[in-house]
């Protein structure tokens, strides 16, 4: 007489239902992880992107923000792909020579614990940069804060400035911080009033040019320290 076939365990229609969420569900989440590592930050085009918008600049937090591990920073240095500036301060190597110098490299000195730049180029530099006057200061000139303070010592190449800045006061120029060239003219009368003569025409000149605007203007006239030398500059 034939044994008797195996029993097969019924599976009921809801166990199977479950079983076929856990399914899908397991495949939505494999979809997933793989569209995650295919979007993977890529560290070099996030450091680029921080870099073109700084000349080529970047500081330590920024690579490791952009993925670089900060044990492999002195790797990229030797290799030749960063240039070490100075301390924390860095340049990818391969990009051609910034059109303003090292002016970015203050500025990023100046960042706070933000690091965001506190500094502002100011007074001749600021000028140079507009292309207002003769000027061609050897030493760059930045405005900070009031309560600006560095442990560091200063750079021989830097001349500091210390005012509280209004928005209205500052611009951006080729991702450059820069005072604005009404408020840089107003800086340099303020140190030596005798060369208000000698300043009114790059000051003519900056209106001619749109670089001085009407909200700037009554801005700064809201302020006792600069209302006497807007009505020495702006006859």
């Amino acid at each position: 007489m034939p044994s008797p076939s195996p029993t097969i365990p019924s599976c009921s229609a809801a166990k199977l239902r479950k079983a076929r969420r856990k399914c899908r569900l397991a495949q939505f989440l494999n979809k997933v992880e793989d569209a995650c590592v295919t979007n993977r930050k890529d560290p070099f085009a996030a450091l680029m992107t921080i870099a073109q918008d700084q000349q080529g600049y970047f500081t330590t937090k920024q690579a490791i923000q952009a993925g670089y591990a900060d044990n492999t920073h002195p790797y990229h240095v030797r290799a030749a792909n960063w240039r070490r500036v100075r301390r924390g301060i860095y340049r990818i190597s391969h990009l051609p020579a910034p059109e303003d110098g090292e002016m970015m490299v203050w500025l990023l000195w100046s960042r706070g614990r933000d690091e965001q730049p506190c500094a502002a180029i100011s007074h001749q530099t600021a000028l140079s940069l507009f292309e207002l006057g003769d000027f061609n200061p050897a030493k760059v000139h930045l405005t900070v804060p009031p309560a600006f303070r560095r442990n560091s010592r200063l750079p021989k190449t830097v001349v500091l400035h210390r005012a509280a800045l209004m928005s209205v006061e500052v611009t951006t120029l080729r991702g450059l911080t820069v005072c604005r060239p009404l408020r840089a003219l107003c800086d340099l009368v303020s140190q030596d009033p005798d060369t208000v003569d000698d300043l009114q025409p790059a000051a003519a000149e900056a209106r001619r040019r749109g670089l001085i605007t009407g909200p700037e203007i009554e801005a700064m006239k809201a302020q006792q320290t600069t209302r006497k030398l807007l009505a020495a500059l702006l006859p």
